[in-house]
């Protein structure tokens, strides 16, 4: 199973926006997908249509407590696509790993069991602390969304030196598979010049694909769904079918570990 962590510790840059869209994406061309809500706020499994109420076991069951994965995931309405929703509980889950043992490594290692999935995408909070570095440390791979603004570009780089310390410590094997440009407003100069300096910087490890400002990209959670299937011809939506498939071009051959 291929494990794609989706991070950046600064909010509203379209982490679960991305975490839902891609995922969809995945599972509708085959791919047994398996998306993993991190994030205390819950938003990816309400976005993709999971109420609070629904949601008796959560990843703060698997990270906190040891249950294994496959009897907290919940099967969702894309065919394909299973959750591992978040509940409020996660959001003291941070101080109770403390002082746990193995802090670092509780989700890498639920996700070492024999799981029937293709791929599993983690939907990170915006905060570096202990959530996102199991994330990280459990992944094999990164994507990062990155807004077109000044101030993303400060966020980067301190992302970046927290994937080298975690690939120092914790995750040697851990790689960046893209960063994804979202909130891509080309009537706006400072987006131009925000992609232009992340693409000098970064070259191909940018993806090709951009992700515009579009409203229905906004509106789907509140229905809970995906844009993906609220409105497939929009803009945002079009933009995610082309971002997974480039996705999908830089992922393994190979689905499934041996």
């Amino acid at each position: 199973m291929i494990c794609i962590a989706i991070a950046n510790q600064k909010g509203g840059v379209g982490k679960t926006t991305t975490a839902i869209n891609i995922s969809t994406a995945l599972a509708a061309t085959g791919w047994r997908t398996l998306m993993i809500d991190l994030d205390p706020q819950g938003n990816a499994s309400t976005g993709i249509g999971v109420s609070s109420a629904d949601r008796e076991a959560s990843s703060y069951d698997v990270l906190v407590d040891g249950a294994n994965v496959a009897d907290c995931v919940m099967p969702t309405r894309i065919p394909g696509l299973d959750l591992l929703a978040a509940t409020v509980d996660l959001s003291g889950a941070e101080v109770e790993l403390v002082t746990a043992e193995d802090r670092a490594h509780r989700l890498q290692k639920a996700l070492r069991a024999d799981l029937a999935y293709d791929v599993c995408l983690v939907d990170c909070p915006p905060s570096l602390g202990l959530l996102t570095l199991n994330a990280l440390t459990a992944a094999d791979t990164l994507l990062v969304p990155l807004q077109c603004e000044f101030f993303a570009l400060e966020g980067l780089s301190q992302l970046l030196q927290t994937v080298e310390r975690v690939q120092q410590r914790f995750n040697p094997n851990l790689g960046i598979i893209g960063i994804a440009l979202t909130m891509f407003d080309r009537r706006n100069r400072l987006t131009e010049q925000v992609s232009e300096d992340v693409r000098s910087c970064l070259g191909q490890l940018v993806f090709e694909t951009t992700i515009p400002r579009n409203v229905r990209l906004s509106e789907a959670p509140s229905h809970g769904l995906p844009a993906l299937i609220y409105d497939h011809a929009c803009s945002g939506s079009r933009a995610y079918v082309a971002l997974a498939r480039e996705l999908i071009t830089r992922l393994p051959e190979k689905r499934i570990a041996a």
